[in-house]
């Protein structure tokens, strides 16, 4: 996985085409609202349809550290690499999606006192739509779900360590709603 995602980085930073409007920066506002999580996207057009991109989200966050039974935490890193189909072309319109995405997690708190922390990795289709406010500026609305296999151990609470369940698992989730501000240069 760390050998794919090393690829897809590498051709996101030496692609060919890197004349004006085939590299954008991009951070997700919504990202933010879940518990301050601090996410960054870097993209490069490779032809007039096609994007690469590259994304790193990190939350370090515990809220009410100490006081098990207030405290939660949506404490996680995440690395994905991927690419984008633009219909009409990049970073214009609608997109459709693919991307490997790796996630190191540790949530809980939140719903109830039961604290699952694992790993995650797997594939992730989307779509959205950009709408160009300006001629180096977007508006980057998007939906995506992933698929993969999760290794993890599931605790009764935050900080007393009996353990429910462990193991290794498929799933389908939700992935990402994105409403973007999207730099391109």
């Amino acid at each position: 996985m760390k050998k794919i995602l090393s690829l897809m980085t590498l051709l996101v930073i030496i692609s060919t085409a890197a004349s004006a409007q085939d590299w954008s920066l991009s951070t997700n506002i919504l990202d933010y609202a879940s518990l301050g999580t601090i996410n960054a996207e870097g993209s490069a057009g490779v032809a007039r349809r096609f994007s690469v991109n590259a994304s790193v989200r990190v939350n370090p966050w515990t809220f009410h550290k100490g006081d098990a039974s207030k405290q939660m935490q949506n404490r996680h890193q995440t690395y994905a690499a991927g690419f984008r189909y633009w219909p009409w072309h990049i970073y214009s319109g609608w997109w459709i999606s693919g991307m490997a995405q790796y996630q190191e997690y540790n949530r809980g708190g939140i719903l109830s006192q039961k604290t699952e922390e694992g790993d995650a990795f797997g594939l992730s289709l989307g779509g959205g739509y950009s709408l160009m406010i300006h001629e180096n500026l977007n508006l980057d609305f998007g939906l995506s779900l992933w698929g993969g296999q999760k290794t993890y151990v599931t605790y009764a609470c935050p900080s007393c360590g009996k353990i429910l369940d462990k193991g290794s698992k498929w799933f389908f989730l939700p992935n990402e709603l994105r409403v973007a501000i999207q730099y391109i240069f």
